[in-house]
């Protein structure tokens, strides 16, 4: 499978997911890959043997376990779930802050369309810059360095109606592994 690269889909909304530390994390990598850049919570508490479901954006809104949070309105639902693995962490990115991480991207079905890991290139992006796709930003925005996290993104913090062709349908739901390796 060949790579999506900046060159070819700067214009396409994507969202990714984050995942954890890393000693290996290569600073010049500065590239945005394509189907992650962008046209235009909560933090779960730790369990060792849950894994927290956080809807995003609202952060008064954690449950345990692997149910959804529910709110009283329709409307104020998130459009995207963060599985987080949870981790110790008290280091979040800030707006400006360069995000590096690592992340694989997936169809609901599983079918992988894109990995910074595949590559051994981790990926960077800036938080508030619009580099991204806003369900990828969103989810990093609240990931703590060193954390894993797994991003369910629905269409409309993703690639929407019209997808990218030969590699993301339209209205489809993708699904992003992501480790947050540093922040610069």
């Amino acid at each position: 499978m060949a790579p999506l690269h900046s060159s070819h889909l700067l214009r396409t909304p994507v969202t990714l997911p984050l995942i954890r530390v890393c000693q290996s994390a290569d600073p010049s990598s500065t590239s945005v890959p394509a189907h992650l850049a962008s046209p235009t919570a909560a933090r779960p508490e730790s369990s060792k043997d849950k894994i927290p479901l956080v809807s995003l954006p609202h952060r008064k809104s954690v449950s345990r376990g692997l149910r959804s949070s529910q709110t009283s309105d329709p409307k104020s639902q998130s459009r995207f779930r963060k599985h987080r693995f949870p981790e110790p962490g008290r280091t979040f990115p800030k707006k400006g802050q360069t995000c590096v991480v690592h992340y694989t991207g997936m169809l609901q079905n599983g079918k992988k369309f894109d990995s910074s890991r595949d590559r051994n290139k981790p990926f960077k992006f800036r938080i508030g810059k619009q580099e991204v796709i806003k369900g990828f930003e969103e989810g990093a925005a609240q990931m703590s360095l060193g954390q894993r996290a797994k991003l369910t993104c629905t269409p409309d913090v993703a690639y929407g109606a019209t997808g990218h062709p030969g590699v993301i349908p339209p209205n489809a739901t993708l699904i992003f592994d992501v480790e947050l390796l540093n922040l610069e």
